[in-house]
């Protein structure tokens, strides 16, 4: 007689990109293994790449194109999905502000960590009175792909990055598709830019909606108390 079936419990959210209701369930026992070997190796991509491969699974809702979801979202996710996992309190450790090395452990509550969105925040962006380009988030794949570092940047590689999220560049009188140029054409095209209307460009990036909690810690040396903001999901595990 075959050995029984473990029921597993689905829970829903709601995607932060488009507002879509979503089913999801906890990761197994198998899938937690593939994470902890991805952790062990401290690369980047297979992280990145254990972190895809999870929530692909989890997500019961048909339709759902992992590969196609904005970064946050796929944070947002994860996220909860290991909150149902292995419980909903997350232990980090954060370091007080006002002396740069004191460490404080602090808990917090899955359900608390939101996705803040900024009223500065456009996809439409003006480059002069010509043209504009329509912007579209980078997704999980174009930052593998791109090995994008925000704390070591590469130029060319965030040439490249920004070019992937140029959706269209529109004129008064034609409209271009992005998917219909070459990465060496939409590069040149940024190349073009002036200082000022690159910075537009970067804004996007700035402003985009981000994973974040802010947190107050009291120094146990100082007394003194600070807030520590935390964004994106590597700081939720540090």
């Amino acid at each position: 007689m075959p050995l029984p079936t473990i029921a597993t419990p689905t829970f829903e959210l709601e995607l932060p990109s488009t507002g879509q209701t979503i089913e999801y369930r906890p990761f197994l026992v198998k899938e937690e293994k593939v994470l902890l070997y991805a952790l062990e190796s401290e690369s980047t991509k297979q992280i990145t790449n254990a972190v895809k491969s999870v929530i692909k699974n989890c997500i019961k809702t048909k339709g759902i194109k992992i590969e196609d979801l904005p970064t946050f979202d796929i944070e947002y996710l994860f996220l909860n999905i290991r909150g149902k996992s292995v419980g909903e309190d997350i232990e980090v450790n954060l370091i007080c502000p006002d002396d740069g090395e004191t460490s404080v452990p602090v808990t917090i509550n899955v359900e608390d960590i939101k996705v803040e969105k900024s009223d500065e925040h456009k996809k439409q962006i003006k480059i002069n009175d010509d043209i504009m380009v329509e912007m579209k988030y980078p997704t999980l794949n174009q930052f593998i792909k791109e090995n994008f570092d925000v704390d070591s940047i590469d130029t060319e590689k965030s040439f490249d990055l920004i070019a992937s999220c140029i959706s269209q560049t529109i004129s008064e009188d034609e409209v271009w598709e992005s998917e219909n140029c070459t990465k060496k054409e939409m590069v040149e095209f940024i190349e073009q830019m002036n200082s000022s209307q690159f910075k537009e460009i970067e804004k996007f990036f700035a402003t985009m909606p981000k994973l974040s909690h802010s947190v107050q810690i009291k120094n146990p040396n100082t007394g003194v108390e600070s807030k520590v903001v935390l964004e994106g999901l590597a700081s939720f595990f540090a």
